[in-house]
């Protein structure tokens, strides 16, 4: 057991350095919630580093992850049933200098933020033979800009910005899922690890459950506070991107969002993308 400096039960917590999970996590951040006999300890990272030390080390308590990542980590970390981004028919978006139809978008060279992404399971889903460069998240847009990509496929803030660079959307994969699923899009959610005592894992999912709803109960301070990391975005756009994916599905997934999960990781293994089933065990 890892202890803080003052005795208590430390808690360490890894997540993205973005305007969602600085909103989401605002409560324990700034210790508005309070657990007795823990310390919560937060890191930051970018997601693709995330899947991958939470694949490789088990560092962390808490991590978020990319959903597509989960099947890879599932021995050591189950999943939180709270915390998670969902997509209600929108998500990551593939966009392009110019507009092209479905069968040429299959040709096209497209720029992705790594090969553990949701974002990036889902384009496989869409098309399994599609040519991918791996490129971080932050500069898709640039690259594709500079005519270095045919095209890019965007998470976070992109998803909104995309437009003030002269690029198009030419597909919205979360819309692309909706339509053959029926289902929202699950792309990334919170991982507690296994190796913990489950009175400690509830009463750490719990925890982020209760930082959420405050951070929802308390949405100009913590959207001031989500500012800091919303990249370029103004305030009426951060809490556009905020309210997207931190909402009442990042307090509790709901049945169809549970199944959405399963789903797509069932998928990605049927189709031979993932190369382990997934056991989806949700704690709290």
């Amino acid at each position: 057991m890892s202890t803080a400096t003052n005795g208590n039960r430390l808690i360490e917590i890894a997540h993205s350095p973005d305007s969602d999970d600085a909103f989401m996590f605002y409560g324990l951040a700034t210790n508005k919630i309070r657990v007795p006999g823990y310390t919560f300890h937060h890191n930051l990272a970018d997601i693709e580093s995330l899947n991958h030390k939470a694949m490789n080390e088990q560092v962390y308590d808490v991590t978020a992850i990319s959903f597509h990542a989960y099947p890879y980590l599932q021995d050591h970390y189950a999943i939180m049933a709270c915390g998670g981004s969902v997509g209600e028919g929108y998500g990551p978006m593939i966009v392009a200098p110019r507009k092209y139809t479905l069968d040429e978008v299959k040709k096209l060279r497209i720029a992705v933020p790594g090969t553990l992404t949701t974002a990036y399971l889902t384009l496989r889903l869409f098309h399994p033979d599609i040519e991918t460069v791996v490129v971080p998240f932050d500069k898709i847009i640039p690259a594709v800009v500079a005519g270095e990509y045919d095209a890019g496929l965007l998470i976070h803030e992109g998803q909104l910005t995309y437009g003030n660079d002269g690029l198009a959307k030419v597909l919205d994969l979360g819309q692309w899922w909706r339509e053959h699923t029926g289902l929202p899009l699950p792309l990334g959610g919170n991982a507690i690890r296994r190796a913990l005592p489950e009175d400690v894992q509830l009463i750490t999912t719990h925890a982020v459950r209760d930082s959420i709803q405050h951070a929802l109960d308390h949405r100009e301070a913590a959207l001031e506070y989500s500012m800091q990391f919303a990249r370029d975005l103004d305030a009426g756009h951060a809490n556009r991107y905020i309210g997207m994916y931190v909402n009442e599905r990042t307090i509790n997934y709901g049945d169809d969002g549970r199944e959405a999960i399963r789903k797509i990781l069932a998928l990605g293994y049927e189709r031979g993308i993932i190369p382990h089933k997934a056991q989806v065990d949700f704690v709290g």
